[in-house]
């Protein structure tokens, strides 16, 4: 591991996902981030990459969009695990993928540690059905429970998850202990205890424990609330404790050494600011850090043009006289026997001399005698049309030569700005390993471009020229 960190070629302390997706050590592969860095497809490419490797791979993901079923050629994706199909399989791996369904999962719980009458009356109970759907932190809980459960099958030799943004992929951290605590904390032993105790000292207690709720259950007002919560905690009583279990089993299966996490992030300030804080918290909590994955880092095929010699270069153009590339107009413009622009010739300019020293030159441009040319009027030449649209396209082609001049330096300006934001975050964590992704010209839609994108992952090709 180096001492410090540079993303240039020649430094880059490089994250190598081959050896980490091919080791039958790593049992689970964690992708988080801010949104919109592209954490669903590194984890549809990391999952395709591994499959067809030889490994026999599980894709879950958390979010909502319907990008990871269409780019792995799937209608929809739900609970319950679906295999990819047209993958190359001659290693012998396999690709499933599947998307978070909180509110089932929930369900699923219930039915798996509730015998059927006690399960029928939880889920049939109002506050139940509003803390499954939408309750805060219930999806990372959930996702903890289904990452749990995926694990416990020992079905899949590896398990890449893909995160919502990145703060709450913190609540992913956060929710197992945070509901963990609600179900078996003091609020649940608030609540039962108007059943126990009875009368005025019962009626203290329920307005102790509405009080109490009032934050968490801002959404669930009515009168049926309390009566409701009270036949939800009778009835979850004896799941209450398996509920920290798990989350708590779960949490050390995150800490476990099969765990890698890869943080995903655009090489942009904010992205990189939030990587630099998940970077911080994993650490903090003792998660197995595998490395930084830069992604849409852009790139030039002609990096050696500077942006501030290509806009002088626009300048140029767009003033017409300070570069003149004309043939000929160079020696015309700076002789003192040029009263007005020559036509441009094909001989070099060295050779280029008066007519009255050049007789076949004289010979090439006076016409003959009784030719058409000498009915010419005075003042017009016969070349004046095809001058006049020389000129023009040569405005043309200036002014869409200055155009991508112009281009080309906002995107040299882009890539210093990028730069400087990696060395940003290369000073504060040299430890880091990093592996780029060169930003593409449009969005992954199919199991081509996953494939593409698992082959830069594994590369962490140098983005010059990508688009």
């Amino acid at each position: 591991m180096t001492s410090s960190l540079s993303l240039n070629a020649t430094d880059t302390h490089a994250l190598d996902v081959d050896p980490l997706i091919d080791d039958p050590g790593t049992r689970i592969v964690v992708c988080c981030g801010s949104g919109g860095v592209g954490k669903t497809t590194t984890a549809a490419a990391l999952g395709l990459r591994a499959a067809e490797r030889g490994r026999k791979v599980v894709v879950l993901t958390i979010d909502p969009a319907r990008r990871l079923a269409q780019s792995m050629g799937i209608d929809s994706l739900d609970n319950t695990p679906r295999r990819v199909k047209g993958i190359d399989d001659t290693a012998g791996g396999e690709l499933h993928a599947m998307m978070l369904d909180m509110k089932r999962t929930f369900d699923e719980i219930v039915e798996a540690h509730a015998d059927g009458q006690r399960a029928e009356a939880i889920l049939g109970n109002p506050f139940y059905q509003s803390l499954s759907a939408g309750f805060a932190g219930t999806q990372e809980y959930m996702a903890m429970e289904k990452l749990g459960q995926l694990r416990a099958q020992d079905e899949w030799d590896l398990i890449v998850v893909d995160t919502p943004p990145s703060r709450s992929a913190l609540d992913f951290l956060d929710a197992p202990k945070r509901l963990g605590s609600f179900l078996d904390g003091k609020l649940i032993r608030v609540l039962m205890a108007p059943a126990k105790v009875g009368g005025r000292a019962g009626m203290k207690f329920l307005n102790v424990g509405m009080s109490m709720m009032t934050g968490a259950l801002g959404k669930l007002l009515g009168g049926q609330l309390l009566r409701d919560v009270q036949t939800f905690v009778a009835a979850m009583d004896t799941m209450f404790g398996g509920f920290r279990t798990r989350a708590d089993a779960t949490y050390k299966l995150l800490q476990a050494p099969g765990t890698a996490f890869l943080v995903v992030a655009a090489p942009e300030r904010d992205a990189l600011r939030e990587a630099a804080y998940f970077v911080e918290r994993l650490a903090a909590e003792d998660m197995p850090l595998a490395g930084l994955v830069l992604n849409r880092v852009h790139g030039s095929g002609a990096a050696q043009l500077s942006a501030e010699r290509a806009l002088a270069a626009a300048e140029n153009l767009d003033e017409r006289g300070i570069v003149d590339q004309g043939g000929g107009n160079v020696e015309l413009r700076t002789s003192p026997e040029a009263g007005s622009p020559a036509p441009a010739r094909d001989t070099p300019d060295e050779h280029a001399q008066t007519p009255d020293k050049t007789p076949h030159s004289a010979l090439a441009t006076t016409p003959a005698p009784n030719s058409p040319a000498t009915s010419t009027p005075a003042g017009a030449t016969t070349d004046d049309a095809p001058a006049d649209h020389a000129t023009t396209d040569r405005t043309a082609t200036d002014q869409l030569t200055a155009g991508l001049l112009r281009l080309h330096a906002e995107r040299m300006q882009l890539l210093a700005r990028e730069q400087r934001t990696r060395d940003r975050f290369a000073a504060l964590h040299p430890e880091v390993a990093v592996t780029e992704v060169g930003a593409l010209p449009g969005d992954v839609h199919d199991l081509a471009g996953l494939r593409s994108i698992g082959g830069r992952l594994a590369a962490g090709a140098d983005p010059a020229g990508a688009a």
